[in-house]
């Protein structure tokens, strides 16, 4: 039965996309929000299959489990952000040495 599922899924989806292009001369927010609705309709009929059922209960797990993450407070978060732009430019200072003294280096051995 998935399978027919799946073929409806596609036909549906395929004579949107055909009505989309042949009625060039409508409005485009008609054309648009048919598509949209045709799609819709494709991904409710995809999620009644098993492997729709599966990502179902895949993507409300996600949702679960993003529920349980502890989100930095904005003060932690504005630290954070603090510390990672002072550490990339003290990293990015001691590159900067480091490649002056290569080429100070190579002035002197190639007499530059």
């Amino acid at each position: 039965m998935d399978t027919v599922k799946y073929i409806v899924a596609f036909l549906i989806l395929a004579a949107g996309i055909f009505a989309f292009n042949q009625y060039q001369d409508y409005s485009d927010l008609i054309r648009v929000g048919g598509i949209i609705l045709v799609f819709l309709a494709a991904i409710g009929i995809l999620l009644t299959t098993a492997k729709g059922k599966y990502v179902w209960a895949l993507i409300s797990q996600a949702r679960n489990e993003a529920r349980k993450v502890v989100w930095p407070t904005p003060k932690e978060t504005n630290t954070t952000t603090l510390i990672v732009i002072v550490a990339v430019f003290v990293v990015g200072l001691i590159l900067w040495l480091i490649d002056s003294l290569l080429v100070m280096g190579m002035r002197l051995v190639t007499g530059g």
